[in-house]
C-alpha cells in the first residue's frame, strides 16, 4: 500500500482488484522470488495467488442470515423473528418507562427477558431467522438463552418484596454489605 492508499481503495484500472501487485508494491516481496514462483509459461503475467488476502473485501452471512420469508414478501414480513423479539422488548421497555400499574418495573423486565428467550427458541426451532442469526447457533442460543433468563430471574428477586426469595442471596448480601 502506498500512502494515501486505503484498502477500501478501488484497484487501478490497469490491474483488476484481484490481481496480485507489482514486486515492488509487495510488502517484503523481491522480485528473485516472483520470477521463481510466477514462472515463464503463463506470458510473463503473474499467476493469481492462493494465499488468502491481506484484506477480506466481503463478509460470509452467519448460518442462519438468509431470508425468514421468500424475496417476494415486503420487508417486514421477511424479517419477522427479529421484528417479533424487538417489538416484545420494547413493549417490556414501554412499560418500564412508562409506570403505569404498579409493579410495572417488574413486568416490563420480565416481557424484556422472555423476548430474549423467545429468540433463542426461535434461533433454535426456525431454520432461517433472517437478522436474528448474528453468530453460530449455538452462540446464538447460549447468548440469548443465558441473557434471558438473567434478566427474569433479577426481576423476580428484585427488592422490595421479591417474587422469587433466594436464602442464599440473603446470606451473601448480610455477610458482604453488613
Amino acid at each position: 500500500m502506498g500512502a494515501g492508499t486505503s484498502p477500501a481503495d478501488p484497484a487501478p484500472a490497469d490491474r483488476a482488484a484481484d490481481e496480485p501487485r507489482e514486486p515492488e508494491e509487495r510488502d517484503g516481496a523481491t522480485a528473485a522470488t516472483d520470477t521463481a514462483t510466477d514462472g515463464a509459461a503463463t506470458g510473463g503475467r503473474p499467476r493469481r495467488s492462493r494465499r488468502f488476502p491481506r484484506f477480506t473485501r466481503d463478509t460470509a452471512r452467519p448460518e442462519g442470515g438468509g431470508r425468514a420469508a421468500s424475496g417476494d414478501a415486503p420487508a417486514p414480513a421477511r424479517q419477522w423473528p427479529l421484528l417479533t423479539v424487538l417489538g416484545a422488548a420494547g413493549l417490556g421497555l414501554l412499560i418500564v418507562v412508562l409506570d403505569p400499574f404498579d409493579q410495572a418495573f417488574r413486568i416490563g423486565t420480565i416481557l424484556i427477558g422472555g423476548a430474549l428467550i423467545a429468540g433463542a427458541v426461535l434461533r433454535w426451532v426456525v431454520p432461517s431467522v433472517g437478522m436474528l442469526a448474528v453468530r453460530s447457533r449455538f452462540t446464538d442460543l447460549v447468548t440469548y438463552g443465558l441473557m434471558g433468563t438473567l434478566i427474569v430471574l433479577l426481576a423476580l428477586v428484585a427488592q422490595p418484596a421479591p417474587w422469587l426469595d433466594v436464602p442464599i442471596l440473603e446470606d451473601a448480601v448480610r455477610f458482604t454489605i453488613r
